[in-house]
C-alpha cells in the first residue's frame, strides 16, 4: 500500500464518514486548505483506494464520495476494511492534546490508581512524557474540585466528588465536541480515537434516548432554552446516565436541587421524578433518590439559564460598539445601523472572550475559505479588533467568525419573491446562519429562508411547514429530508442545492401557494408590531427616577432597599423574593462589570422566576456605593423581567440596553429629570419601531 500523508488521511476520514459525499470546497474548509490543494491530493488518494478495490466517484453538484469498483454486497465490507486499516490511530500519532484527553477520560473512568508505566505503555510514549502531560492536567482538574494523586509505588488517581467528575466530563465535551459529533455521526467516523473515547465516556449512545424523553415531557421551559443551553443540558443528563450505568453514583445532596442553583419546589421535584421514571423505563436503569435530586438540580440550573436581558458585561457591550465603529471608519459601510449585526456580535463575543481567557481550544473549519473569500475584510476586522480589545490576544479562528458576521451584514439584501420555503440549521451560531441566508438571497432568490432553527427543532418540524432543510451539519434525519452545505455557499454548493431542489424537493413536496402563507405572515407581522409598540408605551409609562437614602448602607443593603421601592409601584409586588433577586444581582456583579464605561452609573439587570413584571427604574444614591471590583457608583439603573418573557418585550429591553452607550442618554441618566429621559427613550425607540 502507498504511504499516506497526514493531509490525505484527513481527507479520507472525511469522505469515509459521509455517505453522500462532500464537495471539494467543503473538504477544503474542513482541513483549512485551498480547493486546488484538495484536487491535487485526490489524485494520490485514488491510488491508495485502488489497493482496497475502492474508487472516488466525482459528480458535479453532488460532490466526491468513495465507492466500490465492483459494487454489490461486497461494497460495505470493503469500506469497513478501509476504515479499519486506513483510519486507525497509531499511538505515536497522538498529539499532546489527544494524549491529555485520553488520560483524563481514563482517570475519570478508573476507580483504582493507574500505574504510570501502564499509562505510558498504552499510549506508546515514555513515562516522562506521561508525567509532563499530568502536569498539564492537574491545574485543569482542580477547577472541578478534583485532586490528582501521584505517589511512587501507588500510581496516579483522580479523586473528588462524583459531581465534580461529571462537571469535568461535560466541560471536556463542550471544549472538544461540536453538534455534528454529538448528533450527526458515530464513533466509527470520528477524526481520532481520542474523540471517539470522549464520546464513549460522555455516553452519547444514549443522548437521543435522553433527548426524546426530555422533549416528550412537554415542559414550556425547555422550549425557551437556547440551542446551546439545551444541548448542554442533554450532555449533563447523558453523562449522568452513563455514570449511573457504570455504578458511579453521586453522594447525598442536602436539600432538593442543591446541585443546581436556586433550589426548587415540590412541583419541580414531582416533574423531575416523572421524567426519571420515563427514562428508567427506556434505559432499563434504576435511579436512586440522590440521582433524582441531582437531576432536579440540573433542571433548576437550566431554568435559570434563560437568555438575559442584556449582556452581563457592560465592558463587552462597549467593545462591540468600538469594534463596529472601527470597522465603519475603515470601510465607510454604516454597520452601526444594522441591529442584527450588533445582536449577533454580542451573542458571539461573550462566550468567545471567555474561551480566549480560559485558553480553551477554538475550532473554525471555515477559516481557510473565509480568508480566501473575505481577504480584505479579514484584515480590516483584525486591525479593528486589535484597536478595540487591547490586551486580549484574539486568534485568527475567532476573527474568522467575526468576519462572517460582518460579511452577512454586507450581503444582507431585501427579500424577493420566493416559491421554495427553507429553514436553516447551523453549528457556528448566528454568524454562519445569517451569512448563508444572505448568500441564498443573492444566489438563489427563488428560495425563501423562513428562519434559523436548532437541530432538535428541525428534527420535529412538521414537513408541511417547509419545503427543504438546509444544514451545515449532519442531522439525525433521513437523507432525503435535508441537504448539507457550507455557510459560504460555494459554486459547488449552489449546484448541489439546485440539484436537490429539482430532484428531491420539487418531486416529493407540493409547495405551499404564496397567497395564503403571505397573508398569515402579514397578520403575524402586524400583531408583533402592535405588541412592540404596546411594550414601549407600557415600559416608559412606569419608568421613574428616585433618590435613594442609603447613607451608611452596604451594596447589598442598597440593592435590597431599591427592590423594595420597586415593589411599591406594583400591586401585587413585582419581586416575589427580594433576597433571591438581590443574591442573583450581586452574583452577576461579581462575575462581570456592571458599570457603564466612563460613568458612575451601574446597570443591574436579571431575568428570573422571582420577578413577576418587567420594570425599568433609576435610583440616584445619596451616598456612592462600592462595587465588587472596587469602583464607586452614584446611581443604579434596574432592568428586571420574569423568566417567561415575550420576544417583543425582550427585544425592547435589549434595544434600551444598547442605547446606554449613547453619551446623550448617559448624561440624562446621571443628571436629567424622568420626563427628559422618557422623551429621549421614546424618540429612539420610535426610530427602532419604524425600522422593524
Amino acid at each position: 500500500m502507498r504511504k499516506m500523508t497526514a493531509r490525505q488521511k484527513q481527507i479520507l476520514i472525511l469522505l469515509l464518514g459521509r455517505k453522500n459525499g462532500m464537495t471539494a470546497a467543503e473538504i477544503a474548509a474542513e482541513i483549512n486548505v485551498s480547493v486546488r490543494t484538495v484536487h491535487r491530493e485526490l489524485d494520490e488518494i485514488e491510488k491508495i483506494l485502488a489497493y482496497f478495490g475502492l474508487a472516488l466517484h466525482r459528480k458535479s453538484g453532488t460532490g466526491i464520495s468513495v465507492w466500490s469498483n465492483t459494487g454489490g454486497s461486497e461494497e460495505g465490507e470493503k469500506l469497513q476494511e478501509a476504515r479499519r486499516l486506513l483510519l486507525v490511530d497509531k499511538p505515536s500519532d497522538y498529539s499532546g492534546e489527544d494524549r491529555q484527553l485520553l488520560l483524563i477520560c481514563r482517570l475519570l473512568e478508573e476507580q483504582e490508581p493507574c500505574k504510570l508505566f501502564t499509562l505510558a505503555h498504552g499510549l506508546k510514549v515514555t513515562v516522562a512524557t506521561i508525567s509532563s502531560d499530568l502536569d498539564e492536567v492537574e491545574p485543569w482538574a482542580r477547577r472541578f474540585g478534583l485532586e490528582l494523586v501521584r505517589r511512587r509505588g501507588y500510581g496516579v488517581e483522580l479523586i473528588g466528588e462524583e459531581q465534580g467528575k461529571r462537571a469535568a466530563l461535560c466541560q471536556l465535551a463542550a471544549d472538544h465536541l461540536d453538534y455534528s459529533d454529538l448528533i450527526g455521526g458515530s464513533p466509527e467516523s470520528q477524526v481520532s480515537s481520542a474523540t471517539a473515547k470522549l464520546l464513549e465516556v460522555v455516553g452519547t449512545h444514549n443522548l437521543m434516548t435522553v433527548e426524546n424523553t426530555l422533549w416528550a415531557m412537554n415542559w414550556d421551559w425547555t422550549e425557551h432554552l437556547s440551542e446551546n443551553a439545551y444541548t448542554q443540558l442533554l450532555i449533563h443528563l447523558s453523562v449522568s446516565v452513563n455514570r449511573i450505568h457504570a455504578g458511579r453514583l453521586v453522594g447525598n445532596i442536602a436539600g432538593p436541587g442543591k446541585s443546581g442553583s436556586g433550589g426548587g419546589g415540590e412541583q419541580d421535584e414531582a416533574e423531575t421524578s416523572r421524567f426519571v421514571l420515563r427514562l428508567a423505563e427506556q434505559l432499563k436503569l434504576t435511579f436512586p433518590p440522590e440521582e433524582i435530586a441531582y437531576m432536579n438540580g440540573l433542571f433548576n440550573r437550566a431554568k435559570e439559564a434563560s437568555p438575559e436581558l442584556v449582556q452581563a458585561d457592560m465592558e463587552l457591550v462597549e467593545t462591540v460598539f468600538r469594534l463596529t465603529e472601527n470597522v465603519v471608519k475603515r470601510t465607510g459601510i454604516p454597520f452601526q445601523e444594522d441591529r442584527l449585526l450588533r445582536s449577533g456580535l454580542l451573542e458571539h463575543m461573550g462566550p468567545a472572550f471567555k474561551r480566549i481567557r480560559e485558553g480553551s481550544r477554538i475550532r473554525n473549519p471555515l477559516l481557510g475559505a473565509i480568508r480566501k473569500d473575505y481577504e480584505e475584510l479579514f484584515g480590516i476586522v483584525r486591525e479593528a479588533m486589535n484597536d478595540s480589545a487591547s490586551g486580549l490576544d484574539v486568534p485568527d479562528e475567532e476573527i474568522g467568525f467575526l468576519v462572517m458576521h460582518f460579511g452577512a451584514s454586507i450581503e444582507r439584501l431585501n427579500q424577493l419573491g420566493r416559491n421554495v420555503r427553507a429553514i436553516l440549521v447551523c453549528s457556528s451560531g448566528l454568524s454562519s446562519s445569517k451569512l448563508l441566508a444572505t448568500r441564498l438571497a443573492k444566489e438563489m432568490p427563488q428560495i425563501e429562508v423562513l428562519g434559523n432553527v436548532s437541530w432538535y427543532e428541525a428534527k420535529r418540524l412538521p414537513e408541511s411547514d417547509y419545503d427543504l432543510i438546509i444544514s451545515t451539519i449532519d442531522l439525525p434525519l433521513p437523507e432525503d429530508r435535508y441537504v448539507r452545505l457550507s455557510p459560504l455557499l460555494t459554486e459547488e454548493d449552489s449546484e448541489r442545492l439546485l440539484e436537490y431542489v429539482q430532484h428531491t424537493t420539487l418531486k416529493s413536496r407540493k409547495l405551499t401557494t404564496e397567497p395564503e402563507s403571505t397573508k398569515t405572515r402579514a397578520f403575524d407581522k402586524v400583531r408583533s408590531l402592535s405588541m412592540v409598540l404596546n411594550e414601549v408605551v407600557s415600559l416608559l409609562e412606569q419608568f421613574d427616577v428616585s433618590t435613594l437614602s442609603n447613607r451608611g448602607a452596604s451594596l447589598r443593603e442598597t440593592v435590597t432597599v431599591a427592590l423594595e421601592e420597586i415593589n411599591r409601584s406594583f400591586v401585587p409586588p413585582s419581586v416575589s423574593d427580594v433576597q433571591a433577586v438581590t443574591d442573583r444581582l450581586l452574583e452577576r456583579e461579581k462575575m462581570a462589570s456592571q458599570v457603564i464605561p466612563g460613568t458612575s452609573l451601574a446597570l443591574f439587570h436579571t431575568r428570573t422566576r422571582f420577578v413577576n413584571y418587567r420594570s425599568l427604574a433609576l435610583f440616584r444614591l445619596e451616598e456612592p456605593v462600592l462595587l465588587d471590583g472596587g469602583t464607586e457608583v452614584g446611581a443604579l439603573l434596574f432592568m428586571l423581567a420574569p423568566r417567561e418573557l415575550t420576544r417583543e418585550s425582550l427585544e425592547v429591553l435589549s434595544e434600551i440596553s444598547a442605547l446606554l452607550l449613547k453619551p446623550e442618554l448617559v448624561e440624562l441618566l446621571e443628571t436629567g429629570e424622568s420626563q427628559e429621559i422618557r422623551n429621549f427613550l421614546a424618540t429612539e425607540l420610535l426610530v427602532y419601531f419604524e425600522n422593524l
